[in-house]
């Protein structure tokens, strides 16, 4: 995976880790690599709650004009939505944090074998392994 690719799937830029040959999974250095991009993940989206709070305070206006009041609630009705998902996964990134101090982080929840430090670069707060996902999604995708 290319750090072009990772920089999609969060918004931040880090280097990613360099695997040692025959380094144990989830050392000391791995979990600080991680907690690390997670904090700075967390970090990120805090700073945009603060700037759309800014935002909604400095521009809302009550606009005579219907249309352009209607603009206005449409455009922070997304602004709240957005910030609702980034909400969500802030819990999600507090868990993994949480899971790196109890040394759990990395493993997966359903068959509790590594996640991979590539797959956790793409996606930080990723739970299960690859396996794991593929069947949940084909399970959920057959419930519906």
């Amino acid at each position: 995976m290319t750090n072009s690719t990772i920089a999609e799937s969060t918004p931040f830029n880090f280097t990613p880790y360099e695997e040692s040959k025959g380094e144990e999974y989830m050392n000391e250095a791995q979990k600080e690599h991680f907690r690390a991009v997670l904090t700075n993940w967390k970090n990120e989206l805090m700073r945009e709650v603060d700037r759309t709070v800014d935002h909604m305070r400095d521009d809302a206006a009550n606009y005579p004009d219907p249309n352009d009041r209607a603009s206005q609630e449409s455009e922070f009705s997304l602004e709240l939505r957005t910030r609702d998902r980034e909400r969500k996964l802030l819990k999600k990134i507090n868990d993994a944090l949480t899971m790196i101090d109890a040394d759990e982080y990395g493993y997966c929840d359903s068959c509790g074998i590594e996640i991979g430090v590539r797959r956790l670069e793409a996606r930080p707060t990723a739970d299960q392994c690859i396996d794991c996902k593929t069947l949940d999604e084909i399970r959920e995708k057959q419930m519906s």
